[in-house]
């Protein structure tokens, strides 16, 4: 048999892999969180795009949620000021929040422009459009204030689902809307994804970072955990495993299982066509965090 003829059975055999996958996940809500490199790396920045693509188009009903953070420190520092951050939060003063929304407006057309390039109808909004994440101001401890930034008191989707109906996939930048002063409030973007997964019952939330997913060492990749229940997520914090950004994630990870969400993902962004990888191969990728009754997680790691 010919190596072309070799290369075409292997071809077909993936996509006969993908099928049940497919079919699994025809007509459901995908939530993909995008940031870390993914964002700044081209090859990247298509690969991902072209993953969500090819979601829409076989049948699934993503929404992109996206950052720009460090395009966000790029500018606030051309403005002559340094970025600082508490507690991972961005300290927000008007002149940065007038930076981040300005920021996160060209990005996220610019993703919009990516997306009709790859055949599909994206359109661009802001937790602010629509009332789609009210928010009040957030409160740390030790009485610092931290300026615009906001924490999400209630989703309202009616945009979200209206634009899908009509065939576009939403691409969200995490502004916020303030519930009493309605003035706009820079929103963690993990946050703003979660928020909304949990309003929308999404069948899965994948967060796109710069690491493999969970480990129980973070200094030896060789414990990469496949695959947490939410129990098991719980006890992993709780023994003080989960360091620096991985805390925050876990928790809303958690947060989203237990408010509706089917399944959650940590992925490496860094890897291109990581959500193919992950959705529709049977080993899979990254880390799955589930409920505990749910049945183990069908790629059977």
């Amino acid at each position: 048999m010919s190596d072309n003829m070799d290369l075409w059975i292997e071809k077909a055999s993936v996509l006969i892999e993908a099928l049940p996958y497919i079919r699994e996940f025809n007509g459901k809500t995908i939530i993909v969180k995008y940031g870390g490199s993914a964002m700044t790396d081209q090859a990247l920045k298509e690969s991902v795009i072209t993953d969500v693509a090819l979601l829409k188009l076989i049948g699934m009903r993503p929404i992109i949620v996206h950052g720009g953070g460090k395009e966000i420190s790029k500018w606030v520092r051309l403005s002559g000021e340094t970025p600082e951050f508490v507690n991972g939060l961005r300290v927000t003063d008007e002149k940065t929040m007038e930076i981040a929304e300005m920021v996160l407006n060209r990005v996220n057309k610019d993703l919009v422009a990516y997306m009709e390039e790859n055949g599909v109808k994206a359109c661009g909004i802001s937790g602010k459009d629509g009332g789609l994440l009210r928010t009040k101001k957030r409160e740390i401890g030790g009485g610092r204030d931290i300026g615009f930034v906001g924490e999400v008191t209630r989703v309202d989707p009616t945009l979200v689902n209206t634009l899908i109906d009509q065939d576009y996939v939403p691409v969200i930048c995490p502004v916020g809307l303030g519930e009493s002063d309605f003035r706009a409030y820079n929103v963690n973007a993990d946050d703003a994804a979660c928020a909304i997964a949990m309003a929308e019952k999404a069948e899965k939330l994948v967060f796109l970072s710069d690491i493999e997913g969970v480990y129980r060492d973070p200094h030896d990749p060789s414990t990469l955990i496949s695959e947490l229940t939410v129990s098991e997520a719980e006890a992993f914090i709780a023994d003080g495993n989960a360091g620096g950004g991985m805390l925050p994630k876990l928790q809303n990870c958690i947060a989203a299982i237990r408010n509706g969400v089917s399944r959650v993902h940590i992925l490496d962004g860094r890897v291109e066509h990581s959500l193919l990888l992950e959705f529709f191969t049977d080993k899979g990728i990254g880390t799955a965090i589930i409920d505990d009754s749910a049945r183990r997680y069908y790629h059977g790691r």
